[in-house]
């Protein structure tokens, strides 16, 4: 949900980060309202203040507890910390595109490659998995659930991330498993993954 950084249209992902603002807590509350009759049996949260804001109403309408997984935490924005979107946007995002390209050496200056940001987020996913939850639902970043979605599933579409960029409270739906591997079924309603 929208984080005082979205409002001051602001690229920040410090740890523990900024607060949700208003807005962001209503639409917290409205995400809680739409999801809960999902039956989700686990929710989690990168370790980031909005990511867990953004998570408590829904765990709090479901009785369940926001677990907390740092390995599912934003890209790190390096030297782009803390700088507008405008300005940061068109080279934050250049190594997380170049690692959809193969380029997964590439790293946001500053910041972690894209070999390192996988791994973690992929730890993250494994740590989901081995919970023994049936529908489990996380709460992250959308630069980090593009990306990893992307990098990972067996039907990857890597033209979404320019043509339909994840918004806030943006959601992705994955089925698989880490042995057999992962299948993009839904991106934020687009579910025709056809080339």
């Amino acid at each position: 949900a929208e984080s005082s950084a979205n409002a001051a249209n602001n690229l920040n992902t410090e740890i523990p980060g900024p607060d949700l603002t208003e807005e962001g807590q209503g639409q917290a509350e409205q995400l809680a309202h739409e999801l809960s009759r999902n039956n989700f049996d686990a929710v989690y949260a990168s370790d980031t203040t909005r990511a867990q804001q953004t998570a408590a109403p829904l765990a709090q309408a479901l009785g369940k507890q926001v677990h907390i997984l740092p390995g599912l935490r934003e890209i790190d924005a390096g030297k782009y910390n803390n700088t507008p979107m405008d300005r940061a946007n068109s080279t934050y995002l250049l190594a997380p595109m170049d690692w959809l390209n193969g380029d997964r050496k590439d790293a946001v200056p500053g910041s972690i490659s894209g070999n390192e940001f996988n791994d973690q987020f992929t730890a993250a996913v494994q740590k989901i998995y081995d919970s023994g939850a049936s529908r489990p639902v996380a709460f992250s970043h959308k630069e980090s659930i593009m990306f990893w979605t992307l990098m990972n599933v067996k039907n990857p579409k890597d033209s979404l991330a320019t043509s339909h960029p994840l918004p806030n409270l943006g959601r992705v739906v994955v089925t698989g498993s880490p042995a057999m591997g992962w299948t993009l079924v839904d991106w934020d309603g687009i579910r025709d993954f056809n080339y």
